[in-house]
């Protein structure tokens, strides 16, 4: 996995971009994940861990009446972290992740439930309008496992809009995130 943050701090640093992160279920795995990388810093502007629902609103910028009308697993709370971690901490490039990692549902989600999301430049981002754009996963698995493949998809997803083209190894875990091997 870390080839891929690896990459993906490489084209930013190419690109002259910075990253900034939001996490909920991954609880800062994913910004671990990025700064495992030597010279992340050239990119990689920080993150923000918003765990309780209350902190996405006032930290990350989410619509409060959303959060309250949906919960904080919701497609539209992850593109809001997104965009909201981008503007609050001044990068190129907002990633969030929002779900439910279990052991128990949550927001009426069953376990598994996730959603990823990439905010950057809006003639950056492919097939999507305001610069934004969100994945939703249905992964199986403990909460570890869903945890880390959470910080995969997301990352896979920021570097397939990074480079504007999905590789083999990206189509694999896009397989294996829905259900097959």
């Amino acid at each position: 996995m870390s080839s891929v943050a690896a990459e993906v701090l490489r084209l930013l640093t190419v690109r002259g971009e910075t990253l900034a992160v939001a996490e909920s279920l991954t609880g800062g795995l994913v910004a671990a994940e990025i700064t495992a990388t030597p010279g992340a810093s050239q990119a990689f502007r920080g993150s923000v861990t918003a765990y309780a629902t209350e902190l996405k609103h006032e930290l990350l910028g989410v619509d409060a009446a959303l959060l309250a009308e949906r919960g904080a697993v919701d497609p539209q709370v992850a593109a809001q972290m997104a965009a909201g971690v981008r503007k609050a901490l001044g990068a190129d490039w907002g990633i969030a992740t929002t779900g439910v990692a279990g052991p128990e549902p949550q927001d009426g989600r069953p376990v598994g439930t996730v959603f990823v999301a990439v905010d950057g430049p809006s003639d950056a981002i492919s097939e999507s309008a305001g610069g934004g754009k969100v994945a939703a996963l249905r992964l199986n698995g403990g909460r570890a496992e869903i945890r880390m493949e959470s910080v995969r998809s997301v990352l896979a997803l920021l570097l397939k809009e990074l480079a504007g083209e999905q590789t083999g190894n990206e189509r694999a875990q896009d397989t294996e995130q829905n259900g097959g091997t």
